[in-house]
């Protein structure tokens, strides 16, 4: 089946959405000043594209400048080759240097309401100690050092570490099972582990420590364990290998002479689950890391030094280090961290956090977004969210009513909502709009971004005409980009660039409007055929939400004899206060409405929870596995909640 069947989709409801108006008083104080020199910036940005990668690049602090900006071509490319820096200093040292010691850096709040901040001062002493700490036990440049801890101080305080030791590290999401730690610490080889004695979510201590004790094993017999005390509970310690964080930072100097990095060299590692059940270890270089997200932040999230952001995300997800650590420190911002849920221990905690320290923005994910949606309006009440400038948005696709909650409720008309998409192989969002820049379109998610190219093409490599989904390919490499995966040079080659040669493809699909604005519909294997229409199952889903009462829905196909695959639902409630009968018929209406007859679910499940990712994305996979064949199959590590499928299992069998 080819991509061009795509256009026979009923429903497709991107060719007509209008643009929202601008609010003119922000536009005029961000860098550029006005629409209309951001979109001269664009233009400059992909027609000299040389000269536009040297300016970005000149705002950083270098030890030598680079010989040349870009060289060769996707899969093999390097920027600024020859150039020697340290991403550390440049998300530190920096800012110093130029007298914003005494700005706060970093904000801590535990899961129980303490917080801890660093000024720039204060941190970049805290990263000094660690990187001596780091190079105590045995960690010298190039090696790989595993970070498994959850969103504490320590976390941010070690990654810049590695950076200015010139070590490679990998973070891994801090409620993964032993197991999946164990994978993906094989798959790396970490000369050093940073973890914690436990962790703290929804009130509950989690061992951290006994995991990597499970694991250590497996691993090279003189890999160092350094642990960091968040509880007084007591651990087991092995002399000689495991070292108390505390302990080692006191007795350490604060002064560590930045390593000099050549641009193209790895400075971090991000797994991402395959379908083959081996997680594939994403490799990207640390500058090209830092300068593509530095100038990326700073348009898309307007990014000014007064600014507080909060990004949601779990540090186990890559969006924490493009926008908590990287986009917000390279612009000299305060950055939030906040430990535990979002929803504990009250559902208002996200309000309280935004009153608590004026925070004017987050950046977050669709699915935190509905379940904020499902809070009790009492949250006006009590807690100011007027700072609230700009919410950025990733991970999966933003539904229609999520988006005006944002705009209308949340914002009251003045908050600029930046629907974003990104992948972890891309390490940063190449599609999204400018805050204040750029028109925003309803779920839109925004226009091609600067120093970016993108297509939409069929599967043989060629253009679609605008209104017409395709899959999404990225034409022309940037800085922050896939280099190589862990190890595995050959897989990286194959995966991503002998679909069709000389581009990356991303295996989404996508759809673009006239006004060059995308709407991304989901992973390729995300749109079926029922009875010879292709079905995007985030049109359906965004169908499905439309009904006020459910909060999350997750479409796939579920294998039909006369129609091949119908669509199956799985929906998750607000509340237990619905009548079944009249809520399939609502169901059915709104899908009727939106799409078609041909698109109304044939079955549908109510579900307590839905199986995600730690980065909040919907493991569908998953579903179409229980569905089609009783069983999982392929790479569930990446799964957050374990327990989530035998309850799943158990509503399979009793449908709506």
């Amino acid at each position: 089946m080819s991509m061009e069947e795509t256009a026979v989709t009923p429903g497709v409801p991107f060719a007509n959405v209008p643009e929202k108006p601008l609010l003119p008083d922000k536009s005029g104080r961000t860098a550029v000043g006005g629409p209309e020199a951001f979109k001269e910036y664009l233009r400059f940005s992909k027609q000299h594209s040389d000269a536009f990668w040297e300016q970005v690049a000149s705002e950083f602090e270098w030890i030598r400048r680079w010989d040349v900006v870009q060289k060769g071509t996707m899969p093999d490319f390097e920027f600024f080759s020859g150039g020697l820096m340290n991403p550390c200093v440049n998300m530190l040292d920096r800012h110093v240097a130029r007298g914003a010691g005494n700005r706060v850096a970093l904000i801590w709040e535990a899961e129980t309401g303490e917080s801890s901040f660093f000024t720039y001062r204060m941190l970049l002493d805290e990263v000094q100690r660690c990187a001596n700490v780091l190079t105590g036990v045995g960690v010298k440049r190039g090696d790989p050092v595993a970070i498994f801890l959850p969103n504490v101080a320590e976390c941010v305080i070690a990654i810049l570490a590695c950076f200015r030791i010139g070590a490679i590290y990998n973070t891994v999401f801090s409620g993964f099972s032993a197991h999946a730690l164990n994978d993906r610490l094989i798959a790396f080889r970490p000369r050093a582990i940073v973890t914690s004695d436990h962790c703290i979510r929804r009130g509950k201590r989690l061992p951290l420590k006994a995991k990597v004790d499970e694991c250590i094993g497996n691993l090279d017999s003189d890999c160092k364990i350094l642990v960091v005390r968040r509880t007084e509970e007591p651990v087991d310690m092995v002399a000689g290998r495991d070292f108390w964080w505390h302990e080692s930072m006191h007795s350490a100097s604060n002064q560590y002479a930045p390593e000099p990095m050549e641009a193209n060299e790895p400075g971090l590692v991000f797994y991402t689950s395959g379908t083959t059940g081996k997680p594939k270890g994403v490799v990207h270089s640390g500058a090209g890391f830092i300068i593509n997200n530095y100038v990326h932040a700073k348009f898309e999230m307007d990014h000014r030094p007064e600014d507080v952001l909060w990004c949601t995300a779990d540090i186990g997800w890559l969006t924490m280090h493009i926008w908590g650590i990287a986009g917000a420190l390279t612009n000299g911002a305060t950055t939030l961290f906040a430990e535990g849920a979002l929803d504990h221990p009250e559902d208002d905690r996200f309000f309280r956090i935004v009153d608590k320290y004026r925070v004017n923005k987050v950046f977050t994910s669709p699915s935190a977004v509905r379940m904020l949606m499902r809070c009790s309006d009492e949250w006006r009440e009590h807690f100011d969210v007027s700072t609230l400038e700009v919410v950025g948005l990733v991970g999966e696709a933003l539904n229609g009513e999520a988006w005006d909650w944002l705009h209308n409720e949340l914002g009251r008309g003045k908050l600029y909502v930046n629907n974003t998409w990104g992948q972890t192989e891309l390490a940063g969002c190449p599609l999204a709009g400018a805050a204040w820049l750029t028109p925003m379109k309803r779920c839109s998610c925004g226009i091609e971004f600067l120093g970016d190219s993108v297509d939409i093409v069929d599967d043989e490599g060629r253009p679609v005409p605008a209104g017409i989904p395709g899959n999404l390919i990225v034409k022309k490499a940037f800085p922050m980009m896939i280099r190589t995966l862990w190890r595995d040079h050959e897989r990286y080659l194959n995966e991503y660039f002998r679909r069709i040669p000389g581009n990356y493809f991303t295996y989404d699909g996508a759809v673009r409007d006239d006004d060059g604005h995308y709407w991304v519909l989901g992973r390729l294997d995300d749109v079926f055929n029922v009875a010879g229409h292709r079905l995007s199952t985030m049109e359906i889903e965004n169908a499905v939400l439309t009904c006020a009462e459910i909060s999350e829905a997750a479409v796939v196909e579920c294998p039909d004899s006369i129609k091949g695959y119908v669509p199956a639902a799985f929906i998750r409630m607000k509340s237990n206060q619905f009548e079944p009968g009249l809520l399939k018929s609502r169901i059915q209406r709104a899908v009727e409405k939106e799409i078609g007859k041909i698109a109304i679910p044939e079955h549908i499940y109510l579900i307590d929870v839905m199986p995600k990712t730690s980065s909040g994305k919907i493991m569908r996979r998953l579903l179409r596995n229980l569905l089609q064949t009783g069983e999982i199959k392929g790479d569930v590590s990446g799964l957050e909640d374990a327990g989530s499928l035998e309850a799943i299992q158990q509503a399979i069998r009793h449908k709506l």
